[in-house]
């Protein structure tokens, strides 16, 4: 019982450091994408991940924006 206790404060206390980092992800993705040398299907790809971040962050979906950032850049082989 009391690892669980610790692990739900442990998540409530994560969460909003997660749900903060999104913004920046996304900043990220649109950096990268100015430079980026990839064709045109990938940057599709791409735009379409980073909107769909955007659009996850802003309903409060924090998990789903950090993996469509997550997969965005992998595509542009970024970290």
């Amino acid at each position: 019982m009391k690892r669980i206790l610790i692990a739900a404060v442990a998540v409530a206390f994560a969460s909003p450091a997660f749900a903060n980092n999104c913004p920046n992800e996304i900043k990220a993705i649109d950096a990268a994408l100015q430079t980026a040398s990839i064709d045109a299907a990938k940057k599709a790809q791409v735009t379409k991940l980073r909107n769909d971040a955007d659009t996850a962050h802003k309903a409060g979906n924090h998990a789903a924006s950090m993996k469509a950032s997550g997969d965005a850049k992998a595509l542009l082989g970024i970290k």
